[in-house]
């Protein structure tokens, strides 16, 4: 048999931690001004190792907007997407995918998905329409499959929107992630179309301790940004392509929970990834990189005590670009591209479960100079945000009467 084809020998350093990391951030000027942040951290013993890395001037953008709620009748919403007619589409944890209105009416649930097994943080997750959705009206989306005996694992699915938009139809499984396991924590889940035209989605490493080591095995897709093609399968020229025992969809390892997942107007992908207690991240995505989890964090363990055998910083390893210590929990992500709030183009925007508000970054070049909590006062966990063909932002929240807004210009 022929020998398999193997990658370029620097690509497997760069995943296995090995090669130098390719930013040299130490002489970066931090940003000016009074951190957003002042509470004590989690992880108190934790330090940036670049100026600018956590706790960036607090921002007022003084942009009057208003909140209207299209609906309170949704449980637990994962997900929204917005239709190209100004409805949504919406994901529920629990296991239903419904149609909402733009005047807020809530159909019923989709027939046509497969089964679904919703516990803990598991369940019907993240959708996303196929770039050419106007003409064929295909979607995707992620949930938690179970596989026998227990295990379970996230997998994606595929489908086309019946006309009359009551059913999924064609629905069928196109990828399920291995390995699975028994537990019901970190999922990731989140899905993102490139300007390459490949499907991007985020997987967890599931939580237990036992599996964290999974997020740095390139034979697993735990813990890993993964890169597929519309079918479900590994492009060509993925970086592990023809490595022995490698799984062929990773793009990038070393991440603990990726809920939020964005392209931004230079087509660069950032996520945010959920630290333990301390540590949430802002990662800008490349090929091949590593992103250090569990052997890199700013976060220690939910009992206090530090993550074993972690540093804030190793050779090889991408730091984040930006981290929170006290922790937001980030789910959704949204670069603003409208017209409707101009002083608001070019951010990332952030859904916050902890804090139960709507983060807004302003991201120059690859460093983060500025940060706004928004939305502050509804004390609601923020699920996902998206920005609709008019220019709004739709937001929903994470609660057993799950919430569906629209923020317009006021």
């Amino acid at each position: 048999m022929a020998e398999a084809k193997r990658p370029a020998l620097g690509v497997l350093l760069a995943l296995l931690g090995l090669t130098a990391a390719c930013t040299d951030a130490t002489s970066v000027q931090g940003p000016v001004g009074t951190p957003i942040e002042t509470r004590s951290p989690n992880a108190g013993a934790q330090r940036p190792t670049f100026a600018g890395q956590t706790r960036a001037p607090g921002l007022n953008s003084k942009v009057a907007h208003q909140v209207t709620v299209l609906t309170k009748a949704l449980n637990r919403p994962w997900a929204v997407e917005p239709l190209p007619d100004g409805a949504l589409l919406v994901t529920e944890k629990v296991g239903a995918m419904r149609i909402v209105l733009a005047n807020g009416t809530v159909g019923p649930p989709l027939a046509g998905l497969p089964p679904v097994e919703a516990r803990a943080q598991g369940g019907l997750l993240d959708v996303a329409l196929s770039p050419t959705f106007a003409t064929d009206r295909v979607i995707y989306w992620t949930f938690t499959e179970a596989r026998g005996g227990g295990l379970n694992g996230t997998s994606l699915a595929r489908g086309v929107l019946s006309k009359d938009r009551l059913s999924i139809e064609q629905a069928k499984v196109i990828f399920q992630s291995l390995p699975a396991f028994t537990g019901g924590l970190h999922f990731g889940s989140r899905l993102a179309f490139g300007p390459d035209g490949m499907l991007y989605m985020t997987m967890g490493e599931r939580s237990a301790t036992e599996m964290r080591a999974h997020a740095q095995r390139p034979d697993s897709h735990l813990g890993k940004v993964l890169r597929l093609k519309p079918d479900g399968t590994a492009p060509a020229d993925n970086p592990l392509v023809g490595a022995a025992g490698a799984k062929p969809e990773i793009w990038s390892l070393g991440h603990r929970n990726v809920q939020a997942a964005a392209f931004d107007a230079q087509g660069r992908l950032w996520t945010a990834d959920m630290g333990p207690s301390g540590g949430d991240e802002l990662n800008l995505i490349g090929r091949a990189k590593n992103y250090g989890w569990p052997l890199v964090t700013f976060g220690e363990e939910y009992s206090g005590q530090p993550v074993e055998g972690a540093l804030t910083d190793r050779p090889g390893f991408e730091p984040p670009v930006y981290y929170w210590d006290p922790v937001i929990a980030p789910s959704g992500a949204q670069f603003y591209t409208g017209t409707a709030f101009p002083a608001w183009q070019g951010s990332l925007f952030l859904g916050s479960l902890k804090e139960g508000r709507l983060v807004r970054l302003v991201i120059k070049g690859d460093r983060v100079t500025g940060e706004e909590h928004l939305l502050t006062d509804r004390e609601q966990r923020v699920r996902d945000v998206r920005q609709g063909p008019d220019g709004a932002l739709y937001v929903v929240t994470d609660q057993a009467k799950g919430e569906l807004w629209k923020i317009t210009p006021k």
